[in-house]
């Protein structure tokens, strides 16, 4: 019997700044979801109030709290005299940066959403005007019938053309005697 190789399971990783960017972007992705998650639990479990911001590689901000972020910092500022506190001032403004990220991110939504709209509006328009031209289409066609007959003779219902007194042979027809040169015509 073969061994069976062993597989390299979960492994102990260095603890230092990842240096390839999407490997740095995938796993602070993954890290981030498992804080916020691991932060969630905490909650429930010991019934603590949490927040947490943070600055992901690309400059955008994230943020987890319990009951939410904005009142958490609003106490724990209200708790620290901002006047002559460094800490507090810096955590006025990271509260600033959280608040304005968040307007960011809600004006690049509604940018968006705005641009759908404006390409339903336009989808919708070609789609109406496609619509009453056939409309149009339909009319002309049905006012053109009126020009040509219901019979399909043409314009020529109006005229009263006469059968010939005889009727002609066929060997008349076969031999083009009909008065007029039938080649004219082919």
């Amino acid at each position: 019997m073969a061994k069976k190789p062993s597989s390299m399971g979960r492994q102990k990783i260095k603890i230092a700044k990842i240096e390839v960017k999407n490997h740095l972007q995938v796993t602070f992705s993954k890290r981030r979801s498992g804080l916020f998650k691991k932060a969630s639990e905490l909650c429930t479990l010991c019934g603590v109030e949490i927040a947490i911001i943070v600055f992901s590689p690309a400059r955008k901000v994230f943020s987890f709290g319990h009951p939410n972020v904005e009142s958490l910092i609003d106490r724990f500022l209200s708790r620290n005299n901002t006047n002559n506190n460094p800490i507090a001032n810096n955590s006025l403004q990271l509260v600033e940066a959280h608040r304005n990220a968040n307007v960011c991110g809600l004006n690049l939504q509604l940018t968006q959403i705005l641009g759908e709209v404006e390409i339903e509006k336009k989808r919708d328009l070609k789609k109406c005007v496609t619509n009453q031209a056939s409309k149009f289409m339909d009319n002309e066609i049905a006012n053109s019938s009126t020009f040509f007959g219901d019979n399909g003779n043409g314009i020529f219902d109006n005229y009263d053309i006469k059968p010939p007194r005889t009727m002609p042979s066929s060997s008349d027809l076969h031999n083009h005697r009909l008065g007029f040169d039938s080649a004219a015509l082919f």
